[in-house]
């Protein structure tokens, strides 16, 4: 009997919130999956136990090149990076070095090697302050290092199919919730941090008014469409917006949360910081192309994360080590120890 080989992918990031459910995903549909993660934001509990798992770094050239040469690629999903988009102007060299070179690493290794795709992971923070909802023919106008890393990297793809043929898909998620996302992490995912708070018996604290709008999108809504793009012919070489059309403010979110406790946490409002103030996009095309009818309501989604971390339990919240610029932090996140 021949037996033929498995579709191999690599996901950089996979220990991490997205990367670990989209390794499920791929497992499911009978890939070999190998999991490229430092562990900086990521956790080994969150790692399927059918994958091959490699600490390291994409910056790391030399460990990049030997998985590339060791395991002949069908195709990657890069997912690596630090996303947080606040703390991204105080962060400018390690958002650059972490979020872009090395990204750059792992698409010169998927030329040199002949790779079928590359599913790159953007955001939509490409547009910045933009005409909502955000669509895919919008002129992207990233206001941060973390949007602009991302931009550059979408531009590169584009380059490096031009020249040399590289099949990409680059999707454009935002503000992903759900199982397994870090609630400990103080400088993004604001529900993650709203629950950690109520854990810890601390306030739910929101910037500014409150009034910003944001969509969140539930993990399960997002992943599978990610491990179907690869063999997806109508998503090769597009740009995609993916995640939940419904926007809320912050302070609609904070009275959602509360809701789910039996006990109300107390609210309150810090000094506005940097940021867009209208962030929702348009999925009409990414419903097309995977025949998308339904997405998660929030208060199940947020049902599904609650229950997860309590199981967890509350987190430490870390301060960031690699501080650049003090400048017009936050007060906030200056006293985070």
């Amino acid at each position: 009997m021949i037996q033929t080989k498995k579709i191999t992918c690599l996901v950089t990031g996979g220990a991490g919130f997205i990367g670990s459910h989209l390794v499920d995903e791929l497992i499911s549909l009978n890939y070999q999956v190998v999991v490229l993660d430092n562990l900086s934001g990521g956790f080994l509990r969150n790692i399927n136990s059918k994958a091959i798992f490699i600490k390291g770094s994409i910056n790391n050239q030399r460990i990049v090149n030997s998985i590339f040469n060791k395991y002949n690629f069908d195709f990657v999903f890069h997912l690596a990076a630090y996303a947080a988009e606040g703390l991204s102007p105080f962060i400018r060299h390690f958002n650059y070095e972490n979020n872009l070179i090395g990204s750059i690493n792992l698409i010169n290794a998927s030329i040199k090697y002949k790779i079928k795709k590359f599913i790159f992971t953007s955001s939509i923070a490409v547009y910045g302050t933009n005409q909502t909802p955000m669509t895919e023919d919008l002129e992207p106008q990233p206001e941060d290092p973390y949007g602009i890393s991302k931009y550059a990297i979408e531009l590169d793809l584009k380059a490096a199919h031009h020249l040399f043929g590289l099949d990409y898909v680059i999707f454009r998620p935002h503000n992903v919730y759900g199982e397994r996302q870090n609630h400990g992490d103080p400088y993004r995912n604001v529900l993650g941090i709203f629950i950690n708070n109520i854990m810890l018996k601390k306030p739910l604290t929101i910037f500014g008014d409150g009034n910003q709008t944001r969509a969140f999108t539930y993990i399960k809504d997002i992943t599978p469409y990610l491990a179907q793009s690869a063999t997806n012919d109508q998503a090769t070489n597009q740009i995609i917006n993916i995640g939940s059309d419904k926007p809320y403010t912050i302070n609609q979110l904070a009275d959602i949360i509360n809701n789910c406790f039996p006990q109300k946490t107390e609210i309150t409002h810090l000094p506005s910081r940097v940021e867009v103030y209208q962030a929702f996009s348009s999925h009409s095309k990414a419903k097309k192309i995977f025949n998308i009818t339904q997405t998660t309501p929030i208060e199940i989604g947020l049902k599904n994360m609650i229950d997860y971390a309590q199981k967890i339990g509350p987190l430490k919240t870390r301060k960031f080590k690699k501080i650049e610029i003090k400048e017009k932090l936050p007060e906030s996140w200056k006293k985070i120890k």
